[in-house]
């Protein structure tokens, strides 16, 4: 499997698969391993009922008790519309077919709305971990705004057997603060039921796009994670990072320069690493998203960031719409490529 990577990776793989870490060496991390519950949970306040769920989570598909996670998200149908998420591939408006699709595969877990694994919740619960997601984006509203609400209660996601919740917050937003505040709430009552929590640490602010797309920048993203870890997510949903110095070029909140001379670099592998430390060191997983589909280079872009994130020491990729936007065994064939990245010892940490 390999090769098959390398092949993958085309003219990076030597950039990526040799690269060294020296900014934020690998002994300062808490690293993914089959220990993880034990290592980083265990030692936490978290509840016998909410170590249960993680377990589940961790224990379970073709990445079970290593440590690493495929996840299978699909709240699309909310956050990008159902017609712009399904018309390449319509039997995903069959919520069976996402579930079924996370089985088949090998996932670890699934996500989704209230809907999606409330209308299968009986016959699957039990045979995969439901991650509920509990906010989302409406995007009916014009003009535009950049809000997240709640499309249901904690109580609800318990009743049907979730092991997990999951929230976005857009972090920058002049909505954040109410998000920030909702969703501590909504994760101390999940943590309470004995439920994992998931959080989407994303950016939200048209003052964040000038000379490039911060957004995307690792400080801003690693910061985004730390406020994750701080209203206690287990898990982290993270962008990959693709430029860093966003706290510089939009002069917001403050930083120090050493962030850039001595914490982190050009390279992707040390902007990832970035991210990785501000989810306390690794003490919490980072999942970084694997983005939107764009045809015949979903594959190559996925490993891609696949092997940025786990040489990091991150913790997987959370990938939907390259998965279910195209048929059903080759969403299949590609969320198993992501998963034997992180199964393939030769791709080490850096």
């Amino acid at each position: 499997m390999y090769n098959e990577i390398v092949d993958l990776l085309g003219n990076d793989a030597e950039n990526l698969l040799s690269h060294r870490c020296e900014k934020i060496p690998r002994s300062h991390l808490h690293l993914p391993s089959e220990n993880v519950i034990e290592d980083v949970f265990i030692p936490s306040n978290v509840n016998l009922r909410v170590l249960n769920n993680l377990q589940r989570i961790y224990g379970h598909g073709h990445l079970k008790n290593t440590g690493y996670l495929s996840i299978l998200p699909v709240d699309q149908g909310v956050e990008h519309t159902a017609g712009a998420s399904f018309a390449p591939n319509p039997i995903y408006f069959d919520p069976e077919n996402i579930v079924e699709l996370a089985i088949e595969a090998g996932s670890n877990a699934v996500a989704s709305t209230f809907g999606v694994l409330g209308s299968v919740a009986r016959k699957y619960a039990h045979k995969i971990p439901f991650i509920v997601k509990f906010t989302h984006n409406e995007l009916l509203t014009y003009p535009k705004k950049y809000d997240q609400i709640m499309f249901g209660t904690i109580k609800q996601a318990y009743d049907m057997g979730a092991a997990a919740v999951g929230a976005t917050i857009y972090f920058g937003s002049k909505e954040s603060n109410t998000q920030i505040e909702k969703v501590a709430q909504a994760f101390h009552q999940a943590h309470e039921l004995g439920m994992a929590t998931v959080l989407w640490c994303y950016l939200r602010n048209e003052g964040f796009h000038t000379d490039k797309d911060y957004h995307l920048s690792a400080d801003l993203t690693g910061q985004a994670n730390h406020l994750g870890v701080t209203l206690q997510a287990d898990i982290i949903k993270q962008k990959p990072p693709e430029n860093n110095g966003g706290f510089k070029a939009i002069d917001v909140g403050k930083n120090s320069p050493l962030v850039y001379e001595k914490l982190s670099s050009d390279h992707p592998i040390d902007l990832c690493r970035y991210q990785v430390a501000n989810c306390y060191m690794g003490r919490r997983g980072l999942v970084n998203s694997g983005g939107a589909s764009k045809g015949s280079s979903d594959l190559n872009e996925v490993i891609r960031s696949a092997v940025i994130n786990k040489r990091a020491g991150g913790s997987g990729i959370i990938c939907g719409r390259k998965a279910f936007q195209r048929p059903m065994a080759e969403g299949v064939a590609l969320l198993q490529t992501i998963q034997s990245v992180y199964l393939e010892r030769k791709v080490t940490i850096a």
